[in-house]
C-alpha cells in the first residue's frame, strides 16, 4: 500500500504515543479534583498548557482543548456570532472553508445571519479588495483558513488582519488545521485559531482553540467542569500531553520535513506535467504538502478508485466533504464544474519515500493509459 492522503490523517509519531501513554499511567485522578492525585495531575495539565501556549506565543489562558478541529471551528464560529448578535449580524467567509466552518454558517444562515463569501483568484487566495468592500459596522465575523486542505493554498492572515481591525466589533477567525507544521502561523490580529494534533502527527481526539484574552464567545457544551467556562468536560491530561508533544516536535522539524517535502513535490509535478490531460490545480504559491490535479475527462471518483485498485491512497476532495459534488476549491480557481469534478487529491509527507513515489507514478500511468486510453 501507497498513502499519500497524509491531509486527510497523519500517523501518530511513537514518540507521540509514548508520551500519551506515559501520561496516563502516571496521572489517574481528574485534574479538577482537590486531592492530591488531582492536584498532581493539574500540576501536568498546567505545564503542558503553558508549553503549547509558548510554542505558539499566547498565554495559557487562551488555551482551549476541544475533540479536534471541528469543534474548534463550530467553536469558534457559533460562539462568537452568538456572543456578537447585539452589534449585528455579518459574517464574511470564503469557498474554501473545511465542513465544519460551512456547516456553522449555515446553521447561523438559518437563525438570520448574513453570509458574504469571498471571491477566489485564480492563485486560490482571497480578494482583499471585496473584503474591503464587503466589511461594515455590523460585520462580526472574517472566517479564512491558513491553509486550504484541497489545494494548499497560503491565505494572506496578516493582510486580511489589517483590515479586520478597522472594524472593532468584528473578530477574525483563522483555520489553522492545514497549517501547522507546513507554513508560519500569523497571530497578531487574529482572535481565534483552530488547530488539532492528528494532522501532524498526533493522536486523533485532540484539538484546541486559541482564544483571544478577554475576547466572550457563547459556549457550545452545558455543564461540567473543565479548563475553561468556554468548554466544558473532563479535561483529558493525556490528550493535551500528546498534543505538546505533537506540536513541539513539528515545529522543531518544520523546516527540514518542508524542505524534504519540497524535493518529492517537485518530482511528481514535473513527472505529471508530461501527461496531456492532466491539469495541476494547486497554485504554484501553494505549500508542497498538498497537490491538487484533475486528468481531463475522468472524474475524480473514478481515477481516486482505480488507484485504490492499484494500492495507492489518494482523496477527493477533504475527507469530511459530500461525495458526488464538484470540488468548490477547484471551481472557485478554474472556473471550471468539469475540471472541479475530475480533480482530486495528492498529500505528501516527510514520511513519504521515494520508492513510494515511483510506485504511485507507476500506478498513476496504468490508471491514465487505462481510462484515458492515450499513452500520454
Amino acid at each position: 500500500m501507497i498513502y499519500l492522503d497524509y491531509t486527510a490523517n497523519t500517523p501518530a509519531d511513537p514518540v507521540v504515543l509514548d508520551a500519551f501513554i506515559a501520561a496516563e499511567q502516571r496521572y489517574i485522578a481528574n485534574p479538577n479534583s482537590t486531592h492530591i492525585a488531582g492536584q498532581q495531575a493539574r500540576a501536568e495539565m498546567d505545564r503542558v498548557t503553558s508549553s503549547i501556549a509558548q510554542h505558539l506565543g499566547v498565554q495559557p489562558a487562551e488555551i482551549i482543548y476541544t475533540s479536534g478541529a471541528s469543534e474548534a471551528n463550530n467553536l469558534a464560529v457559533k460562539g462568537i456570532a452568538q456572543a456578537a448578535r447585539h452589534i449585528g449580524k455579518h459574517i464574511i467567509s470564503t469557498e474554501l472553508e473545511h465542513s465544519s466552518v460551512g456547516a456553522s454558517l449555515s446553521v447561523l444562515q438559518q437563525q438570520e445571519y448574513e453570509i458574504d463569501l469571498l471571491r477566489i483568484g485564480r492563485d486560490g487566495r482571497v480578494d482583499l479588495d471585496q473584503l474591503r468592500e464587503l466589511l461594515r459596522d455590523d460585520t462580526i465575523l472574517v472566517a479564512v483558513c491558513a491553509v486550504d486542505s484541497e489545494l494548499g493554498t497560503v491565505q494572506p492572515i496578516r493582510e486580511i488582519a489589517e483590515l479586520v481591525k478597522l472594524y472593532p466589533g468584528c473578530r477574525l477567525h483563522v483555520d489553522a488545521t492545514q497549517a501547522v507544521g507546513k507554513t508560519d502561523l500569523w497571530l497578531d490580529g487574529v482572535d481565534t485559531m483552530s488547530f488539532t494534533a492528528h494532522k501532524f502527527y498526533g493522536l486523533n481526539g485532540i484539538g484546541a482553540l486559541y482564544k483571544r484574552r478577554g475576547l466572550v464567545i457563547t459556549p457550545q457544551i452545558s455543564g461540567g467542569a473543565s479548563t475553561t467556562i468556554y468548554r466544558s468536560g473532563t479535561p483529558t491530561l493525556g490528550l493535551a500531553v500528546s498534543l505538546d508533544a505533537a506540536l513541539t516536535r513539528a515545529l522543531d522539524a518544520q523546516a527540514a520535513r518542508t524542505a524534504q517535502v519540497r524535493l518529492l513535490h517537485d518530482r511528481l509535478v514535473a513527472a505529471l506535467r508530461r501527461y496531456s490531460l492532466v491539469r495541476i490545480n494547486s497554485p504554484e504559491t501553494a505549500v508542497p504538502h498538498i497537490i491538487n490535479v484533475s486528468v481531463t475527462g475522468i472524474k475524480g471518483t473514478r481515477f481516486q478508485q482505480a488507484l485504490s485498485e492499484q494500492g495507492v491512497c489518494v482523496s477527493v476532495k477533504s475527507a469530511c466533504s459530500s461525495d458526488g459534488m464538484p470540488s468548490k476549491a477547484v471551481f472557485a480557481v478554474s472556473r471550471d464544474r468539469r475540471n472541479a469534478l475530475s480533480s482530486w487529491r495528492i498529500s505528501i509527507s516527510h514520511l513519504t519515500t521515494e520508492e513510494e513515489i515511483e510506485g504511485f507514478l507507476q500506478a498513476f500511468d496504468t490508471c491514465y493509459k487505462t481510462l484515458t486510453n492515450k499513452e500520454n
